[in-house]
């Protein structure tokens, strides 16, 4: 099938695909019937080149290879506040979590500036800044973590500038993702749900200063909480100077050598790295040595311990193959295999 999409902004596109299969309940005859379902998130157009008509998730149905019965499950914000700044800062991951329900990921889609950026004066919670929580017929899911008014009740996350990658830890359960800095800050998150990434009051360990970061600040005050449902949790590692993290996928395969099952990849868009990073005894934190112990790279060369691999270009995504092998996909559309050396 064909997605019309809007292409005046660098950022909006078809932005994310998740698959899922589904056994209807089992009709008289005892013979339930499966369902391939597709989840895409793309940016609709509109006439004029510079509006949208909303980043929207839609479900199809894989049927005899195409895509059929479309359903606009989940319809957010894709246009900048003022009309002449750039609409960027989309996400558009989506994921299928363990619990069979629906995530993706947005921005701030062009410096939004309200509830869901920490903005206490803003306007309430409205689609972006976020991770958010839907079932696969588009539904909230309860329990809401942050309340159960729209489009408050979908948000699983909030206080999020911008991120192109998270994934589910396939031990724990646990939702992790990367989130985009400005020139700082770039960071690795755990994501409870209710989690506050402090966005835009605290980028990586810093009070923001616009381009610049601010004084380091252990304990922010004055973050947006929602009643105390909200929970800021600082990041589990940080770029000081940003490489523009992308997709996050954990290895639940032990082809490539068992010190890499279950562990964790992040592409970067920057300087073409593929990183590792292994997990603590209780999988809730990264295990980080060396210059690294206080979760900041301060230095490209702070990072060497962590890069399992270079020269890859912009790093759009990460998968794992059924093949149990790490699958890496670039920019310019090349597919890497990552496969253990031999001989």
């Amino acid at each position: 099938m064909h997605v019309n999409v809007p292409t005046q902004f660098l950022e909006w596109g078809l932005l994310g695909i998740a698959i899922s299969k589904q056994t209807n309940p089992a009709s008289d005859d005892n013979s339930g019937q499966v369902h391939t379902y597709v989840f895409l998130y793309y940016t609709e157009p509109t006439a004029n080149p510079r509006v949208s008509a909303g980043n929207h998730i839609y479900r199809y149905e894989l049927v005899n290879d195409q895509l059929i019965n479309p359903v606009d499950l989940l319809n957010l914000p894709s246009n900048a506040p003022d009309p002449l700044v750039e609409s960027n800062h989309n996400g558009g991951k989506v994921l299928i979590g363990p619990d069979n329900n629906v995530y993706t990921v947005i921005g701030d889609v062009g410096s939004h500036d309200g509830q869901a950026q920490n903005n206490k004066n803003g306007k309430k919670l409205d689609g972006t800044s976020g991770i958010l929580r839907i079932t696969k017929d588009g539904q909230p899911v309860v329990p809401d973590p942050l309340g159960t008014q729209d489009p408050t009740r979908v948000y699983y996350a909030y206080g999020i500038r911008n991120s192109f990658g998270m994934d589910f830890d396939p031990v724990t359960g646990n939702l992790w993702d990367t989130e985009n800095g400005p020139t700082y800050g770039d960071e690795i998150n755990l994501v409870k749900p209710g989690f506050n990434s402090g966005w835009n009051q605290i980028m990586g360990v810093w009070q923001t200063n616009g381009p610049l970061q601010g004084p380091v600040v252990e304990s922010p005050k004055d973050l947006i909480n929602f009643g105390g449902k909200g929970i800021y949790r600082s990041p589990e590692f940080v770029w000081n100077q940003t490489v523009r993290p992308s997709t996050l996928k954990f290895l639940n395969s032990d082809k490539i050598g068992k010190q890499y099952q279950n562990t964790m990849f992040v592409g970067d868009v920057n300087t073409g790295n593929l990183y590792n990073f292994k997990l603590n005894e209780d999988r809730t934190g990264l295990l980080l040595s060396g210059a690294l112990q206080g979760k900041v790279a301060n230095s490209p060369n702070d990072l060497k311990p962590v890069i399992f691999g270079h020269g890859f270009g912009t790093i759009t995504d990460l998968e794992v193959g059924p093949d149990g092998f790490l699958y890496v996909l670039t920019f310019d559309g090349t597919i890497y295999r990552i496969v253990p050396i031999t001989g």
